[in-house]
């Protein structure tokens, strides 16, 4: 194979193929499942259920009062393990819906 450029006629074949390829909605499928992401782009991409960041706001809060209460450290514990993820799915649902 020479490793100069494509004719026209070569980049237009090239072009259809991959026009077609994209089409296939089941061959699209199936290839994004092979590939591999980084986690962190998962991450980022992530968009959380707006009953499930309330549901989290709920349980932190109710984990903050019960530790500031009982001062009990498996709760204050829970409260500082549950806290960030629940600030982090917060301020994703809120920035997915300002985009949108």
């Amino acid at each position: 194979m020479a490793t100069g450029r494509l004719s026209d006629d070569e980049r237009r074949i090239l072009a259809e193929m991959e026009r077609a390829l994209r089409r296939d909605r089941r061959l699209d499928k199936r290839l994004s499942t092979l590939r591999w992401r980084p986690g962190l782009s998962r991450l980022t991409s992530y968009t959380p259920h707006p009953l499930a960041v309330a549901l989290l706001l709920s349980v932190s809060i109710g984990l903050m009062v019960t530790g500031i209460t009982t001062a009990a450290p498996p709760v204050i514990w829970a409260f500082a393990a549950l806290w960030p993820l629940t600030l982090y799915a917060l301020f994703r649902l809120v920035y997915r819906r300002a985009e949108s």
